[in-house]
C-alpha cells in the first residue's frame, strides 16, 4: 500500500511564504509524476502544479509565485509558495501518478490572511 504524507501547511499573512512537502511510503515509493491540487471551500479541486521527468507545469494562477521540485529519488515532492494571496487559501493535496492511477495525500490546510 502506498501512502503520501504531506506537511508544511499553516497560516500566513498575504505576501508571505510557505513550503509544502509530500513524502511517499509503502511498497512503491518512486513515481514518474507527482504534484499538487487544491480545494477551496465550496469549490472543485483544481490543479496547482505537477512535475514529471523533470518537466514542470503550473496553473496560471500560481505561475511565477509557486515552484515545484522533487528529490532525486522521486520519492518526495515540494511546493514552495511565495507571495501568497488570500485566494490561495485551500486544502492542498499531493498526488502521485503511476500509469493511469493516482494516489492522493490526506491534504494540508493553507490559510492566507489579508
Amino acid at each position: 500500500q502506498v501512502r503520501l504524507v504531506e506537511s508544511g501547511g499553516g497560516m500566513v499573512q498575504a505576501g508571505g511564504s510557505l513550503r509544502l512537502s509530500c513524502a511517499t511510503s509503502g511498497k512503491i515509493r518512486s513515481f514518474p509524476a507527482m504534484g499538487w491540487y487544491r480545494q477551496a471551500p465550496g469549490q472543485e479541486r483544481e490543479f496547482v502544479a505537477g512535475i514529471a521527468s523533470g518537466q514542470t507545469r503550473y496553473a496560471d494562477s500560481v505561475n511565477g509565485r509557486f515552484t515545484i521540485a522533487e528529490n532525486n529519488a522521486r520519492t518526495t515532492v515540494y511546493l514552495q509558495m511565495n507571495n501568497l494571496k488570500s485566494h490561495d487559501t485551500a486544502v492542498y493535496y499531493c498526488f502521485a501518478r503511476m500509469g493511469s492511477e493516482n494516489t492522493w495525500g490526506q491534504g494540508t490546510q493553507v490559510t492566507v490572511s489579508s
